[in-house]
């Protein structure tokens, strides 16, 4: 059930306890790719993910804005600061397992937000609010995960399949002569670089010209798959916390 188009008394008459929260953010993919490329990948993962399971799963609206100022050098780019992202995300969990959807998988399009979404889903399990796992999309793709980049292929690939039309098909060759090999860079192991814009002269890293629609079908069947066994680990998991040792 989508809780955007349900009413109150739909959603008081529900049987489940298993819930999952897109994550997204609003923020550069270079000069082809939407803004909201983060929000419409996790909510298209998470709805397929919710495909894959026969139990009654509530999805939440999308969480649009996440940790994001490391593009801060990009217009259009938005992003609150960790804490606040962390306070926000944790509050809107804590809500859902107040109506008794306590067993929360937040699924994520953001690299920028995978530490704070673990460090969110082990602060309110601990703390009993509800049992509360992150997942993130493109680290459940096979092979497919090495080249994740940024507004590279991977994320092309998705938005071919799922909006074809949110790519700027025209300006491909602008993305791909302008984008960076990797992201940051590296020295002795370190990351000297906190934005991108420090190692990419247009916001991308990889090739988008090697994510097509057929990679991006692909792409959504790899993640909705994993999701879809997460989903059903969550709602069977014995989620009683270890004793002291």
């Amino acid at each position: 059930m989508d809780l955007s188009d349900a009413t109150w008394t739909d959603v008081r008459n529900l049987e489940t306890n298993l819930a999952v929260v897109p994550v997204g953010s609003t923020e550069q993919h270079g000069p082809h790719a939407p803004l909201g490329t983060d929000v419409v990948t996790a909510e298209a993962v998470a709805d397929a993910g919710i495909e894959r399971v026969d139990r009654e799963v509530v999805r939440a609206p999308a969480i649009p804005v996440g940790i994001a100022a490391e593009h801060r050098q990009f217009p259009g780019t938005m992003w609150v600061s960790e804490d606040t992202f962390r306070d926000y995300v944790g509050e809107t969990v804590s809500s859902l397992a107040y109506h008794g959807f306590d067993r929360i998988v937040l699924v994520n399009g953001h690299g920028g937000n995978v530490a704070a979404l673990r460090e969110v889903g082990g602060r309110l399990t601990r703390d009993g609010d509800g049992y509360v796992v992150p997942f993130t999309w493109f680290e459940c793709v096979g092979e497919h995960t090495a080249d994740m980049g940024h507004g590279g292929p991977l994320e092309t690939a998705l938005l071919r399949h799922l909006e074809p039309e949110s790519i700027r098909e025209d300006r491909i060759d602008e993305a791909r002569t302008d984008a960076a090999d990797g992201w940051g860079d590296w020295t002795g192991y370190v990351n000297l670089a906190y934005d991108s814009a420090e190692f990419t002269e247009n916001g991308v890293v990889g090739d988008p010209g090697d994510g097509d629609a057929d990679r991006g079908t692909e792409l959504l069947e790899l993640a909705a798959d994993a999701l879809g066994q997460l989903l059903g680990a969550v709602a069977e998991r014995d989620v009683t916390r270890p004793e002291r040792r």
